[in-house]
């Protein structure tokens, strides 16, 4: 039996200007400021202007899949990072909004076929929710920010080997 060869996929650095929205969960705040900084130099870092990142805030993680859904719709976006936190408390509330939003932005990702980065923690304790999103420690917020330009360019790569009646 014979293998059909690899095809390496390079992340390399992009061909165009792309356009990112960051959806942004306001409840956990200390934590979500944290994100934000790692995510925006990120962006930042990769070279990304102003102009091409939009910011929504919502007012907690469970509204972020509605959010990133309508940001898909409006066919503006190369890419959508989800960021937000949600801690571990004393009750199974815990367990229903992590559970609803992962499966909210995957479902968003695949329906729209648009990279939508989940950038939610979802943690024991508020001292995991804060190692992970220190820019200095974890990064979760950079780690966000460089999946969603390396996806970017991976479906750019990708779309090229598609056939032509199916791009």
């Amino acid at each position: 039996m014979s293998l059909l060869p690899a095809v390496e996929i390079d992340a390399a650095d992009l061909d165009f200007a792309p356009r990112l929205a960051i959806a942004i969960s306001s409840f956990n705040q200390p934590v979500i400021e944290l994100l934000e900084q790692g995510c925006m130099a990120a962006l930042n870092e990769a070279g990304l202007a102003p102009e091409q990142v939009t910011l929504v805030r919502v007012p907690g993680a469970f509204e972020l899949p509605l959010a990133c859904q309508r940001l898909a719709l409006s066919g503006q976006f190369d890419a959508l990072i989800a960021l937000g936190a949600v801690i571990r408390g004393e009750t199974p509330h815990f367990d229903y909004v992590a559970e609803a939003v992962e499966r909210g932005v995957l479902d968003i990702q695949l329906s729209f076929e648009l990279p939508v980065i989940f950038g939610v923690l979802t943690t024991d304790t508020a001292e995991q929710a804060f190692a992970r999103a220190r820019p200095e420690e974890g990064d979760k917020g950079g780690d966000a920010a460089r999946a969603a330009l390396e996806m970017i360019s991976v479906l750019r790569q990708l779309d090229d080997l598609l056939p032509a009646d199916t791009q």
